[in-house]
């Protein structure tokens, strides 16, 4: 959260950013204490509750086939003979794509909005993908994303699926714990409401800070903060209220300790969730925001639980102290989200950094941690979501299960959404007790309690209990994978202004280098359809000044991001210059 992406500024740096980033949180270890609140395990430590730390790990914006299509036992992507034999319809080119292997490290993906999803399922017919992006790219005019402005192709990525050579350790996770192959978002929408669901099992608008003002909005939750950039946790008349209850509530109450973590950088998410970019904004453990949302529940506010929202470091740190709460989540940044167009093996890294250093700490042993991807990110799936309330489940989502106590090399077919993840938690801690407003104290109207529905699987079955648990599975935190970079995205808000007898063309950074460093720029005057002579400048510019162009002539121009490999997609052209 996941919307249409609003697009991450990918820079040259971005490896080294990686590298530096993990570096940092695998030596900067502070103790972490929870304040106001400690977990004691109970005297019972069989079954469920030889789990004492639940570690919910949150990615972005894949679909189930775009990363496991093709796991061995998994219901993956039909095929014949290695060949798939379902394809979607492109209504431009009146064509059928059928998915195939996409090794790029870096992705485009598709609208995920809830109207994204109804046209993406077509009624279970699973065909709307193409369909989908094609729409988008009709009515845009200067996405960052590459061929926005001249229509949809086939370079277009929603039907592309990854293999295990280009995810390996996510598949060494598969082979070694449990893989879900029917985990659903739990609404058919975007990153938001994905988290929102993520931590309370509903996503509304309240129209006051009374929980019966709420209603359902399974797309809009909120009202957002109208400078859209929060920059500290204050609670003013710009802020989004979530009245509604929470799973912290209950935590606090039973006097169970919990933690939020979140990675610092930035957030690549959409208010308009069809789209597929916009400007990214500041994230970190002191901005509420679409991956943050916990701070603007009026429960954590109520309760001073507000401090429990943290640095990412501090997981680290917990995870090596062996001071992990009870619960945890974990949200990344942008750069290593893997919401496109962040590279998909920065994410990896990341998140094989933060399952290493809780195998290598003294809480491994009673952890369990669900990892999964908040939603489909426009990427194609095959199978049609169950319908079991008015918001949802939406599309499938990777999602796995990694334990001393999980299974090995198990494929868990029941069906499940996040959910699931509250009502393992309940199970464990809180006796039982739901996020139900009949019971938990704290009424709202919430259509229904989600952790009760009878589709909904039961998380134990992937644990064997009965054993002892399993040694870490430590994992590279760069393995060599299949991944390959591309050519840059276009450069985005380019102008042309005439002055002083030259042409000055600004232009901005493309919201994905290729992941390649990008090495020069190339501003092209035309004249009409035809291309004049191109102008280089150097990979950090942002405005280039051409001088010495013919005179009672009109121009447009366009700027293209060059890399290793070679020249990026053309921007969309300027106004036409008169010079």
């Amino acid at each position: 959260m996941g919307a249409g992406g609003r697009g991450i500024k990918r820079t040259a740096g971005v490896a080294v950013c990686l590298l530096s980033l993990i570096a940092v949180v695998l030596v900067t270890f502070e103790p972490v204490s929870i304040p106001g609140i400690v977990h004691e395990a109970g005297a019972d430590t069989t079954g469920i509750h030889k789990i004492q730390h639940v570690i919910v790990i949150m990615q972005e914006n894949r679909s189930f086939d775009n990363y496991f299509g093709t796991y061995p036992g998994a219901d993956g992507i039909p095929m014949a003979n290695g060949v798939p034999t379902v394809c979607n319809p492109n209504p431009i080119e009146h064509t059928c794509v059928k998915p195939y292997v996409d090794h790029y490290d870096v992705s485009q993906g598709g609208p995920h909005a809830t109207s994204s999803a109804t046209i993406d399922a077509d009624g279970g017919k699973m065909d709307g993908f193409v369909t989908a992006i094609a729409r988008i790219h009709a009515a845009c005019t200067q996405f960052a994303v590459p061929d926005c402005d001249e229509g949809p192709t086939d370079t277009n990525d929603v039907m592309g699926y990854h293999t295990q050579s280009d995810i390996p350790n996510y598949w060494a996770y598969a082979n070694k714990f449990v893989l879900q192959d029917s985990m659903f978002e739990p609404t058919s929408s975007w990153s938001l409401p994905a988290h929102l669901f993520m931590v309370s099992g509903w996503a509304a608008s309240c129209k006051t800070h009374d929980p019966n003002s709420c209603t359902n909005a399974s797309d809009h939750p909120g009202p957002t903060p109208a400078n859209g950039n929060p920059t500290q946790v204050v609670r003013g008349p710009d802020s989004p209220i979530y009245a509604w209850t929470d799973l912290t509530y209950l935590l606090h109450a039973h006097n169970v300790s919990w933690g939020y973590y979140v990675t610092a950088g930035t957030e690549p998410d959409c208010q308009n969730p069809a789209q597929l970019s916009c400007v990214p904004i500041r994230q970190n453990l002191r901005t509420p925001g679409i991956w943050n949302p916990l701070p603007y529940f009026d429960t954590v506010n109520t309760d001073h639980q507000v401090g429990n929202v943290q640095s990412v470091k501090k997981f680290y740190g917990a995870a090596q102290a062996g001071t992990l709460p009870a619960v945890s989540w974990v949200v990344p940044s942008g750069d290593v989200s893997e919401h496109p167009p962040a590279t998909i093996s920065a994410g990896q890294s990341y998140v094989t950094s933060l399952i290493n250093a809780v195998m290598r700490g003294p809480d491994w042993s009673s952890t369990a941690i669900f990892l999964a991807w908040d939603d489909w990110g426009g990427f194609y799936d095959h199978v049609a979501p169950p319908a079991v309330d008015q918001n949802g489940y939406g599309l499938r989502v990777p999602a796995l299960v990694i334990s001393p106590y999980a299974k090995r090399g198990y494929v868990d077919h029941q069906t499940l959404s996040f959910d699931a993840y509250l009502k393992f938690i309940e199970d464990d801690f809180l006796g039982g007790q739901r996020l139900d407003p009949g019971t938990d104290g704290r009424p709202d109207p919430r259509p229904d309690v989600r952790e009760d529905n009878p589709l909904l699987g039961d998380l134990t079955s992937d644990f064997d209990f009965d054993r002892g648990p399993r040694p870490p599975a430590l994992l590279p935190v760069h393995p060599h994978t299949t991944l390959v970079g591309r050519t840059p995205f276009q450069p985005t808000d380019v102008a042309a202004h005439k002055g002083n007898g030259r042409v000055t063309v600004t232009w901005q950074t493309p919201q994905s280098d290729g992941g390649l460093p990008i090495t020069s720029y190339q501003v092209i005057p035309y004249i009409g359809d035809q291309q004049q002579t191109s102008r280089t400048f150097e990979p950090g510019a942002h405005r280039g000044i051409l001088n010495g162009l013919a005179a009672g002539t009109q121009y447009t121009f366009r700027v293209v991001a060059i890399n290793r490999l070679g020249s990026g997609v053309l921007s969309a052209p300027t106004a036409v210059v008169n010079y």
